[in-house]
């Protein structure tokens, strides 16, 4: 059994204007010790998805449209409010994008990690796990920055507080948004070895939203590819950035800088990504695909497994006709 199964979850945001949906039919599988990645430009749906998991979005607006989640075998939307408190910071832990608006502002930092502490695991020194954690996560002088209040800490240092802060009851599933981004390169990779090391330890399973390829490409077992509320690509991941299937993954993977001799042109998608409900009639990616081509403009392809482990929503696949899919 996964450790975390998202079957064909829906999620709706209502406004003055109507209710539109932002995730519509995503799922997902991930098993202890892997990790998953998701990708996609802002406003895809990511971050969503990822905050259904522990139902973290405030409902209304939200509206849980549709589908299951489960956490070993527990559908989350059974779930009562003790129970969600032991799953939120305990069985699940997040590093959100923001840690300035994540973090109390009136509470000092050590403190904030405490709490987690003195809720999930009651039998270990609290003051010395924090010095430990914060200390595990690269933070210099910890036992001073313990005492310091978030306005005080760096946007990195903010960062690495956070990370403390979710690693902090030894959760069984991580979910890290975007958990390098105020890092620089020296320090991101300090983070993510100490990710990799929790996770052998742990047996911790880790879904990674990221929009560095990079990243992906070194940290992940598989990643899902997410387009206007859709996966549109899921695989293994050295496979996927090998041969991507989908035009959208394509254009993601060929938009990435690369130094090399002589200089080109970097190449760009043209166009944004939709608002919710202003989707295409037929593809989503259909208006700014540039292999597009009926029935694409018409007909929502269905996302379907093309190879063992590859699934791919689009009307065209490379190697398809061939019988050959890489």
């Amino acid at each position: 059994m996964a450790l975390l199964e998202i079957d064909n979850l829906a999620v709706d945001f209502v406004s003055d204007t109507g209710r539109v949906r932002v995730v519509d039919g995503v799922s997902l599988r991930l098993e202890a010790g892997r990790t998953l990645c998701l990708v996609g430009e802002s406003g895809s749906g990511k971050s969503v998805t990822a905050l259904s998991i522990a139902r973290l979005l405030q409902t209304p607006p939200a509206v849980y449209a549709g589908g299951e989640i489960r956490l070993d075998g527990r559908n989350v939307f059974t779930l009562n409010q003790r129970e969600l408190c032991a799953v939120r910071g305990g069985m699940v832990g997040y590093v959100f994008q923001e840690p300035a608006a994540s973090l109390n502002p009136v509470m000092r930092v050590g403190r904030q990690i405490e709490e987690s502490l003195l809720l999930h695991r009651p039998g270990c020194d609290p003051g010395q796990e924090v010095i430990r954690l914060l200390k595990l996560c690269g933070i210099p002088a910890p036992e001073l920055r313990a005492r310091d209040f978030p306005f005080q800490l760096s946007g990195g240092m903010q960062q690495r507080v956070m990370i403390a802060m979710a690693l902090a009851a030894q959760p069984r599933l991580l979910l890290a948004d975007e958990p390098t981004t105020a890092l620089d390169v020296t320090i991101q990779a300090q983070i993510l070895d100490l990710l990799r090391d929790l996770q052998r330890q742990l047996g911790m399973a880790i879904l990674l939203i990221t929009h560095n390829l990079a990243i992906v490409d070194g940290m992940s077992d598989d990643m899902a590819v997410m387009y206007a509320g859709q996966i549109v690509e899921l695989g293994p991941t050295a496979a996927v950035l090998r041969n991507p299937l989908h035009p959208y993954t394509a254009a993601l993977i060929q938009s990435v800088p690369r130094l090399q001799v002589g200089a080109r042109r970097l190449t760009a998608i043209p166009g944004t990504v939709p608002q919710p409900g202003q989707y295409s009639a037929g593809c989503r990616f259909y208006p700014r695909c540039p292999q597009a081509r009926p029935p694409c403009d018409t007909q929502p392809p269905e996302l379907r497994e093309v190879a063992p482990g590859r699934w791919v929503r689009s009307w065209y696949v490379a190697g398809e006709e061939s019988g050959v899919v890489p």
